[in-house]
């Protein structure tokens, strides 16, 4: 098999230990954990036995080396990712409130990952690439956008694929040059990846329904709704499916969405069916926020059989009209 490629930051996550501790007060601390988005993506592909690669930056320092081990050892081809000398690997430290929502404190935009050029983009890069994977966090500068249009057309023009996960903060979406970009992507997608209210935002309707509708005239081919604690639901031209969530107790939700995402693009590649993709995704997602750290909840096949044989899921499919 050709290989699933992403790109973008690649971090270390710090978090507190006890919820609705402040970082304006000293606490306990666990970490540093191996993390960015992409970074989970990928190694959640490569547990599944699919070829994987990711582009990126990282430091020369600890926290650098802390996540291209990780990668490595868990079989993600790190070659593409630089090594800057005079840059430090990004941060988010992590605190937990007592509702469970998560506030950051991120250090990405002035770290490695914001070192990233498009000249590390090129076709001997890409040359094993069947599928590029885009996340949305990861497009928070314009040399990093225009790098990222440039694999896209790379991939295109050799008869890949290329899924979206928007995962962009809504402040974001208020430059207009930012919108144009997530635009842009957008036309080249055949999977789009979003989390339930992020399914209007790059559309002109208002409700999914029409925001969906919308989305297919523009080329996408298949589209998966992450609806957190109320499952998820797939769309194609004539087929829905919807399944509800696994019932797991939470620890962190940090890379759940990465999971699902990483789980059902790998399971496509590999031939299986919308559904059968659908209820790994599903739990891998239920798996990812059993365990506490952005990555240690990345799991392979076996695991995923061993939780779906405990948890019938629940589903509900329907033909679309039309």
């Amino acid at each position: 098999m050709q290989s699933i490629m992403t790109m973008g930051e690649i971090l270390v996550e710090i978090m507190a230990e006890q919820k609705g501790q402040s970082f304006r007060a000293p606490g306990p601390l666990t970490g540093p954990y191996a993390s960015g988005a992409p970074a989970i993506f990928i190694d959640q592909v490569a547990r599944l036995g699919h070829p994987a690669a990711i582009i990126g930056c990282v430091g020369d320092d600890d926290f650098g080396w802390l996540n291209i081990d990780r990668l490595r050892r868990d079989g993600v081809d790190t070659s593409a990712i630089a090594v800057c000398k005079g840059a430090v690997t990004g941060s988010a430290f992590v605190t937990y409130r007592d509702s469970g929502e998560r506030d950051f404190i991120f250090n990405i935009t002035n770290s490695a990952s914001a070192q990233l050029q498009p000249e590390q983009v090129n076709q001997a890069v890409l040359k094993d690439c069947a599928h590029f994977h885009v996340m949305g966090s990861s497009l928070f500068s314009f040399r990093i956008i225009d790098a990222m249009k440039k694999a896209i057309e790379i991939v295109k023009a050799q008869g890949g694929t290329v899924s979206f996960d928007p995962n962009v903060r809504k402040e974001m979406l208020r430059i207009p040059e930012m919108r144009e970009a997530l635009a842009y992507i957008l036309e080249f997608t055949d999977i789009f990846l979003p989390s339930g209210h992020e399914v209007t935002q790059l559309a002109r309707s208002a409700d999914e329904a029409g925001a969906i509708a919308e989305i297919f005239t523009r080329g996408v081919r298949e589209i998966v709704v992450k609806r957190g604690a109320d499952g998820c639901s797939y769309f194609s031209a004539d087929e829905r499916i919807d399944l509800d969530a696994l019932r797991v107790n939470v620890a962190d939700p940090t890379g759940a969405g990465d999971c699902f995402g990483a789980t059902f693009i790998a399971c496509r590649r590999m031939g299986k069916t919308a559904l059968q993709s659908l209820r790994y995704a599903n739990a891998a997602g239920a798996l990812a926020v059993s365990s506490k750290g952005p990555m240690e909840g990345t799991s392979g096949f076996a695991g995923l059989d061993a939780l779906l044989a405990q948890q019938p899921q629940h589903l509900r499919h329907a033909v679309m009209e039309g």
